[in-house]
């Protein structure tokens, strides 16, 4: 069999576009125009069937160009037939060359690769995308969630994102509206998210587990006399012993900044069981308070404990974008001046950082368990002269993270501005409970 290339000149009609990499072939008005005034300049690469059928190979836009612009004939490059992978590859290869591709594309792409046998590994060494990259398309096409949303225009990050809550129409809903009007948000909103769900299911495991065993569980419950359901440790027996679990009727679960829940004995009634409260109500000892808190009070609780939260999730949210910083060929811009800085102006960055965050940052493998002193990105630098830089930005930016608190934000240390302010110089975007300890500090930085 001659597989010598052959140049023919075909009319496109008769051409079949196999399975091809591009969902939508893009013919815009002016390619189109400019196949119909100056033909098709560059060969459709295609092979002969043994029916006699010719099937493009690369060259799918140009051949369906051709036919809307009425084209009689158009140069066709005959080649040897590959195997279908081969054949596939060969067209993602060459059209993410040539950018043309849009992620729903390569997604696809990756998908029909993956459905005739090919590896993520082997489908990231051809095209030369990271398995990463491969491996994220191929899970936002195996989800309907991310297979539509990706044939809406959005990326895959943002595609996955939406199947992780697929099953939640107000989270996918709040998502979508985060994607259109704030994208650089969705980070913290999707960690948010995360939290709350996850929040979720651990009380109504608790709940669950609490009334198997016979407990009643009610939704409040205080420290004084004034409330009808009091916490145990807020409780007397009527011969003046304080109360304990046993004496229990109830509990209240609490949930605290983390989103972590407790569940609490409490007694409800306790009058008529002949209780006698600990305490009662004080106003910094000018006799007592009348009444619960007002709804002032209530407002200002609220904003402290959602705060608190919000802080909680951006932590997760900026040591991710530190670790995804720091994974990277090159160290960020200006790492020198920020690591000096650190030193000279919040020397407890260095002296006291946690080896554990910043291992972490770096992606440092540990295998010794964790005890007193244990400090794995000591053992890392001890193993390994690469990236020294990396270390010493994954040390102090743990440093700092150490010294950051949930109620960091009301305190809005300058050292924290320094360090936030450097983070969203490298790409990072403020929570906005973050940016509250922004906007207590000037923009430079002394």
């Amino acid at each position: 069999m001659n597989t010598t290339p052959t140049l023919e000149m075909i009319d496109p009609t008769t051409l079949t576009v196999d399975i091809n990499v591009r969902k939508d072939a893009a013919l815009s008005a002016s390619f189109v125009a400019s196949i119909k005034e100056l033909g098709v300049l560059e060969p459709v690469i295609a092979h002969r069937k043994d029916d006699g059928t010719v099937h493009v190979l690369m060259g799918q836009r140009r051949t369906l160009g051709a036919v809307e612009a009425g084209r009689d004939l158009i140069p066709v490059m005959i080649v040897a037939s590959p195997d279908e992978a081969d054949r596939l590859i060969t067209q993602v290869v060459e059209n993410i060359q040539r950018t043309e591709l849009t992620e729903a594309d390569e997604a696809e792409a990756y998908h029909q690769l993956s459905l005739i046998g090919v590896s993520a590994a082997a489908i990231a060494k051809k095209t030369g995308r990271t398995k990463t990259t491969v491996e994220s398309a191929l899970k936002a096409k195996g989800s309907t969630t991310g297979t539509q949303a990706l044939h809406n225009g959005y990326t895959v990050e943002q595609a996955l994102i939406l199947a992780e809550f697929e099953s939640d129409e107000d989270a996918t809903a709040e998502l979508e509206s985060v994607i259109k009007d704030e994208p650089e948000y969705l980070d913290h909103m999707t960690q948010k998210l995360r939290d709350e769900r996850d929040s979720r299911e651990q009380l109504a495991a608790l709940k669950a587990a609490l009334e198997a065993e016979g407990k009643t569980v009610v939704e409040d419950a205080g420290h004084y006399g004034d409330h009808d359901t009091l916490r145990v440790d807020a409780l007397k027996r009527a011969n003046g012993e304080p109360a304990t679990e046993e004496d229990a009727n109830a509990v209240l679960i609490n949930t605290d900044y983390r989103r972590q829940h407790t569940a609490i004995p409490v007694v409800t009634g306790w009058k008529d069981l002949g209780f006698i409260p600990k305490y009662e109500r004080y106003d910094g000892g000018t006799g007592a308070q009348k009444g619960p808190m007002t709804e002032e009070q209530k407002a200002e609780r609220k904003t402290l404990i959602a705060n608190n939260r919000e802080m909680e999730t951006a932590t997760k949210v900026r040591r991710e974008f530190v670790r995804t910083l720091l994974s990277r060929k090159a160290a960020p811009k200006g790492w020198q001046y920020f690591t000096v800085h650190a030193i000279t102006h919040d020397p407890e960055t260095a002296s006291g950082y946690d080896g554990k965050i910043a291992a972490d940052m770096i992606g440092a493998k540990t295998s010794q368990e964790e005890k007193w002193g244990w400090n794995p990105l000591r053992d890392h630098t001890a193993a390994t002269t690469a990236r020294p830089e990396f270390s010493l930005i994954a040390l102090v930016c743990a440093g700092y993270e150490k010294t950051v608190q949930k109620d960091s934000w009301r305190s809005a240390e300058r050292r924290h501005f320094h360090y936030l302010n450097q983070l969203i110089s490298w790409g990072y975007t403020a929570s906005a409970v973050e940016q509250i300890i922004i906007d207590k500090h000037p923009t430079d930085i002394e």
